[in-house]
């Protein structure tokens, strides 16, 4: 007990001690009191956190230990299993939730910071030929990692991220700092079409830094970045969208194109549809279609009705009230939808009749994510406002909303600089777009795209997935539960291979490689999912 006594000033043994002794404490009071099962697991997982800490230790060596701080880490995740599964049952209050889920989280991350100083003990052991280990060693100060000062000081937007820590990326892969290559399969969320780090974008970066960066607030100087990138932008595009405004991000183009079809169109009504996402700005937040992650953010702004995609009757709701119609061309949050080709049409033409400006946002869904340069010639279309960000930098955080010339000209007057911003545009954001762009056609990666998600479809097969949904390299696997389509995540993300589930449907996975994945790279990946379901479809 005396060695034990020494690592009791350890975090994670006060905190793996404080949980269990609170979850005695809640499983003494109702509901939980008279549910016998849960109870017995969510104890059973609460106090394997300290008894793999205290048993570890007991063999009084390094190797073993690490071993066990690793059993302990795993029942930490076993733990935050069994908690989602009380908060979705009613029988744990949110703030009970929360708080004992983020000191978890916390001892995770204690944990593997101390696996990772013992690790590196062994390894200078051995280099050095050091033979002694002093547990006081182990202070707060010394485990602070670059994983704890990531959650120390940089603002957080979950109680539970992701943790991971990465040093370089190459392609379709991103490496840890012990070498590890973990496989890409979401592309950053649907940046990086042409993988990470690019040579030819990477280049264009490094000549645009070393000739200016940041000169001038948007709209003013002419500068050769910007100006070639958007000359690059419309010779690909129908001819009627023809001006573009660089944005700093996504979400800003969102925000400046609502204004403008404001602006232009001289009403202040907006369509837009359940499901939707179209960012997190306060316009932007106005527009998406999920009341959960909206509703601590009111009052909006005012006038924004929404429809159902793909029912028609709903399309009355567009009236010569309207001024626009905002549209994922490709629904992504909502678990990727697919409009219907005469819905589509269906749209255009109701816009078209009653003066209101279709806007379509692919910010997901352009650059042959979906097997097509843009997703609206899918249906034959073309909008009045395009909206475009992500793949659009190759990397680098640029965004834009492109109109018709005498459409956007309504922010030059009553009043001028209708659409204003600094950093919009940036030179080097421009010069990594237009490399990233030409890297697209010249090595017309999309024509590949629709056998990568015929590989896909062919090699995720399993009675567990209901059903996969989706367009080109833009898909979603859908299971029966959000807790079975975490846990297989989990596992995937354990064997190196990284996806993700989707805001508004949390029961599905998110599959987006890079559109540069080899169809071999994507069956091993797929080998490698089929292993994870088949490992836990029968647990829940």
């Amino acid at each position: 007990m005396s060695k034990f006594n020494k690592f009791e000033d350890l975090d994670i043994w006060k905190i793996a001690v404080s949980i269990a002794i609170d979850v005695y404490l809640l499983c003494d009071s109702e509901p939980l009191k008279s549910d016998w099962g849960m109870k017995d697991q969510i104890r059973r997982a609460a106090c394997s956190m300290s008894d793999n800490i205290a048993e570890g230790f007991e063999y009084n060596n390094n190797p073993d230990f690490i071993r066990y701080l690793n059993y302990a880490k795993g029942s930490s995740g076993e733990f935050r299993n069994k908690l989602f599964i009380l908060s979705q049952a009613g029988k744990l209050d949110t703030v009970v939730y929360e708080t004992l889920y983020a000191r978890s989280v916390e001892f995770s991350s204690k944990t593997k910071s101390l696996i990772d100083y013992l690790k590196k003990f062994e390894a200078d052991k051995k280099k050095n030929n050091i033979t002694t280990f002093q547990p006081s060693n182990l202070t707060t100060t010394s485990m602070l990692t670059l994983r704890q000062l990531f959650l120390n000081n940089n603002a957080q937007t979950t109680h539970f991220p992701l943790l991971l820590e990465f040093e370089r990326a190459q392609g379709v892969y991103i490496y840890d700092e012990a070498g590890n290559a973990y496989t890409d399969l979401i592309s950053g969320i649907g940046v990086s079409n042409l993988g990470h780090s690019n040579p030819k974008v990477v280049q264009a970066v490094k000549d645009q830094v070393d000739k200016y960066m940041h000169l001038m607030v948007y709209g003013e100087y002419v500068q050769t970045p910007q100006v070639r990138f958007a000359e690059k932008l419309v010779s690909i595009l129908p001819k009627t969208l023809n001006s573009v405004y660089f944005t700093n991000s996504g979400s800003e183009a969102v925000e400046g194109a609502l204004k403008l079809a404001k602006r232009f169109t001289g009403r202040h009504q907006v369509v837009a549809f359940h499901g939707s996402y179209h960012g997190s700005t306060h316009g932007a937040l106005s527009v998406m279609g999920n009341e959960e992650y909206k509703q601590a953010y009111r009052p909006l702004l005012p006038g924004v009705n929404f429809i159902s995609l793909n029912n028609l009757p709903d399309l009355e709701l567009i009236t010569r009230q309207t001024a626009c119609v905002i549209l994922e061309t490709v629904q992504g949050e909502a678990g990727i939808r697919v409009p219907h080709t005469a819905y589509m049409q269906a749209l255009r033409a109701r816009c078209t009749e009653v003066g209101a400006l279709l806007i379509l946002d692919e910010i997901q869904a352009a650059f042959g994510r979906t097997g097509q340069l843009f997703a609206f010639k899918h249906f034959n279309i073309v909008p009045d406002i395009l909206l475009l960000a992500k793949a659009l930098g190759g990397g680098m955080p640029v965004g834009a909303f492109i109109a018709p010339v005498d459409v956007m000209s309504a922010f030059k007057e009553n009043p001028i600089l209708g659409h204003i911003t600094t950093f919009g545009g940036h030179p080097v954001c421009c010069a990594a777009g237009l490399a990233a762009l030409e890297v697209l056609l010249e090595e017309n990666l999309v024509a590949a795209v629709a056998e990568k998600e015929a590989i896909i479809r062919k090699h995720l097969v399993h009675p567990a997935i209901k059903e996969i949904r989706g367009i080109g390299l833009m898909l979603a696997v859908e299971f029966e539960s959000f807790e079975l389509n975490k846990k297989i995540i989990d596992t995937c993300i354990e064997n190196h291979i990284i996806t993700d589930w989707f805001l508004h449907c949390s029961n599905s996975m998110r599959l987006a490689p890079p559109l540069v994945i080899s169809n071999t790279q994507l069956i091993n990946a797929c080998n490698i999912i089929i292993k994870a379901i088949e490992f836990h479809a029968d647990t829940v």
